[in-house]
């Protein structure tokens, strides 16, 4: 069940600016799941990659993205801001305003082009490093990317289900309406337990538990 959502305003005083920070979550999903099985297959197909090793490293690369995510979300989009109005600005753009409008499901998401751009820089990494693997390795990497996005949408969107995923609805509940000083995974709590930043269910007054 869809629950109600609503319009966080403008972000920007320029129109084309200011339409440009919204998208339509099948965007994005359709985009980076595409390309990242594309590739992958592409491996397989033209350069003849192993099958095997292929979905190991397609795997591997979904995994890594959650430790990117996690990264990310901690050092960048919730950087620390005293002393500094450029920086607090930029927190803001790049997600205060989210935690400001949680339910503005048209802003759920990067803009699909900062993606790309992020997404063709990633990928060229790979391949630098990896070199064919990496089409194998990124592609994974890019459908982790829109697997967070469809998780990170239906928290915001859709009421919990009851069931085990629910504990997803859960953790990132309490990172927006109880601190934003842990619950940093999206898609997987992992990191969080490794990293000690679990969040605080202030019902049970202790970390909590998986």
């Amino acid at each position: 069940m869809s629950i109600q959502n609503t319009d966080g305003g403008r972000v920007f005083r320029n129109p084309v600016l200011d339409a440009l920070s919204r998208t339509h979550i099948a965007v994005p999903l359709t985009l980076f799941w595409g390309i990242g099985l594309l590739a992958s297959w592409y491996g397989v197909a033209h350069y003849h990659l192993d099958i095997s090793a292929t979905f190991a490293l397609f795997i591997t690369g979904g995994v890594f993205f959650t430790l990117i995510e996690y990264i990310a979300h901690r050092n960048l989009y919730h950087m620390g801001v005293a002393g500094s109005p450029r920086k607090a600005k930029l927190q803001y753009l790049l997600h205060g305003f989210h935690h400001d409008h949680p339910r503005d499901k048209r802003r759920l998401a990067l803009p699909p082009l900062v993606s790309l751009v992020l997404a063709t820089i990633f990928m060229s990494l790979f391949c630098l490093i990896m070199g064919t693997h990496g089409l194998a390795f990124g592609g994974g990497f890019l459908s982790g990317y829109a697997s967070y996005l469809a998780v990170h949408y239906a928290v915001h969107v859709y009421t919990p289900p009851r069931n085990f995923i629910g504990m997803l609805w859960k953790h990132h509940n309490l990172h927006h309406y109880v601190g934003d000083t842990g619950g940093f995974g999206v898609s997987s709590p992992l990191w969080d337990v490794l990293f000690g930043t679990m969040p605080v269910d202030p019902r049970k007054k202790k970390v909590v538990k998986l």
